[in-house]
């Protein structure tokens, strides 16, 4: 997914600064301007928008709370589950309005449900909701949901964002003007939407959980992370998201508070096994070998991070395979071992050659993302010291998908619900070239057969037994290069109370410190 808001989590890691407000445009106390580092495609839950509930503009059945745990939303309560775990029960709250005034029923969630899983709708979701047998309304209020196997997730599943039927039904989902002019039940409704500048919610008073206090909300789109502190620090933006050496700048400046926080949110190095280099496991091997993570932590990260060694975080040590953790030390020896049995040998230029062939390979990163282009640097200057040549591109993110599955590319991702939420797209092979999902065209019977049994089980225990079993296999193959597990770091106009931080994913539209925005209020 495109970067947009960046993640945040509940433990609040770094210092506050705070004291006279900076020097801003004159604002309405109200209103709030948030630079995001991307522009959504869309605004429809269906085709894959704010799939967890990050978005301000819907709401699902269910929400998260600061604590990650699920809360009823416009469900009047939390679903009854029958003891075989196959049916989910779920009663709506009455009195529940889309913003155009329209009562939200039953139907409105049937309807949402069947459009996911419509083959003919592009939608990103469609292989999240793979135990779902059938959905439908008994009634106005009640929604029953039967599944094929018991699927652990499933409620959490549920904080999909609910669309109107009516606005939907008999059209082209895909290419359907709701996708830009969205109609949902949330605390905001957009306003305006002005492609590559910014986008303006306005607060829906006639809200189901009370009317937000933050009447206006615009969203600047800036790439680039320099230009963002910039307007910032100018007062033209009350918050960002924020590399934590960029942030480090503020450190004097007044009239901000700093947020620096653990998140699920890994970056990696996606390696394609259809390119004619990386497709030998050696070299993948070799680089996964090769790259200093506790460098990349102390340098590149500022120290706000953590040595990642693949996609499960190791704070999450119920899912964690733990022997994957290594310290840097000699590892670099090994790499050049590894190569060496493979045939790889040294040439004149340092540069290892085998049949002729180079021991080289592009790998791309997000152009104006100066975190994913520092890693970027690191890991090419650690590969060549093993003998591998990486050409370092950036590009926006329109040029760098269709090259997805040929160049090796700096990825982002991470949720911290469920590790089939991250696994089962990154790594299943029914997933490859999907979209964004599994990137490089991983293909491995062996963890194909791991994930399914593990999505199917209802035994906790074993679902964690049978991840840690992915992740070793995962492991061996070296399909990706485990790189950190980053901090977010914001930085606020301190202007409001109850911001309450909370460890967040990779998915970023109003997720992350601005999860709960429509509960701030302004001091």
């Amino acid at each position: 997914m495109r970067r947009f808001f960046a993640a945040a989590a509940a433990v609040l890691a770094g210092g506050l600064v705070a004291c006279a407000a900076p020097a801003r445009s004159d604002r309405p106390a109200d209103a709030i301007v948030l630079g995001a580092a991307a522009e959504p495609d869309h605004l429809n839950p269906v085709l894959g928008f704010a799939a967890d509930g990050g978005s301000k503009i819907f709401d699902g059945l269910v929400a998260l709370d600061q604590r990650l745990q699920v809360t009823p939303a416009l469900a009047e309560t939390l679903p009854r589950v029958s003891s075989d775990g196959l049916t989910i029960t779920y009663t709506l709250r009455s009195g529940v309005t889309f913003h155009d005034g329209t009562a939200l029923t039953a139907h409105d969630v049937v309807f949402t449900y069947q459009a996911v899983r419509d083959p003919g709708t592009n939608s990103t979701l469609r292989a999240a909701f793979d135990a779902l047998r059938d959905v439908r309304a008994t009634d106005d209020r009640t929604v029953v949901f039967r599944l094929r196997y018991p699927y652990a997730p499933f409620v959490t599943r549920t904080t999909l964002g609910i669309v109107p039927a009516r606005a939907l039904s008999g059209v082209d989902v895909d290419t359907a003007g709701f996708n830009r002019r969205p109609v949902g039940t949330g605390p905001y409704r957009l306003e305006s939407w002005t492609s590559g500048e910014k986008m303006v919610l306005v607060a829906n008073d006639a809200y189901w959980g009370g009317a937000p206090a933050v009447k206006r909300v615009t969203i600047a789109f800036v790439a680039d992370d320099n230009v963002r502190a910039a307007r910032l620090r100018s007062g033209e933006l009350d918050g960002a998201d924020l590399p934590a050496k960029i942030a480090d700048r503020f450190a004097d400046t007044a009239g901000y508070r700093r947020y620096d926080v653990p998140s699920a949110d890994y970056r990696i190095v996606n390696l394609p096994l259809e390119h004619p280099v990386t497709a030998d496991p050696a070299i993948r091997r070799a680089v996964d070998l090769a790259v200093d993570r506790a460098a990349l932590v102390r340098t590149v990260l500022g120290g706000q991070g953590q040595p990642g060694f693949g996609l499960v975080s190791p704070a999450a040590t119920e899912w964690y395979e733990a022997s994957l953790t290594r310290p840097a030390s000699a590892q670099r020896d090994r790499a050049a071992q590894v190569l060496e049995r493979a045939g790889w040998r040294l040439g004149g230029d340092g540069i290892r050659v085998r049949d002729g062939r180079r021991a080289a390979f592009t790998l791309m990163y997000a152009a104006g993302d100066s975190l994913r282009k520092d890693l970027a640097t690191a890991v090419a200057s650690d590969a060549r010291r093993v003998g591998i040549d990486v050409t370092l591109t950036g590009l926006d993110w329109s040029a760098i998908s269709p090259r997805l599955g040929r160049d090796a590319v700096i990825y982002g991702g991470g949720t911290p619900y469920d590790p089939d939420y991250d696994l089962y797209d990154m790594l299943h092979s029914s997933r490859a070239g999907e979209g964004w999902a599994n990137p490089g065209r991983y293909r491995s019977p062996t963890v194909d057969a791991l994930l399914d049994r593990a999505r199917r089980s209802g035994d906790r225990a074993e679902r964690s037994r049978l991840y840690r079993q992915v992740q070793a296999a995962v492991a061996g193959d070296a399909p990706i290069v485990g790189l950190v597990f980053i901090h977010h770091t914001y930085l606020l106009r301190d202007a409001w109370t109850g911001v309450s931080p909370r460890t967040e994913a990779h998915e970023h539209f109003a997720n992350g410190l601005y999860w709960n925005l429509h509960a701030w209020v302004p001091r």
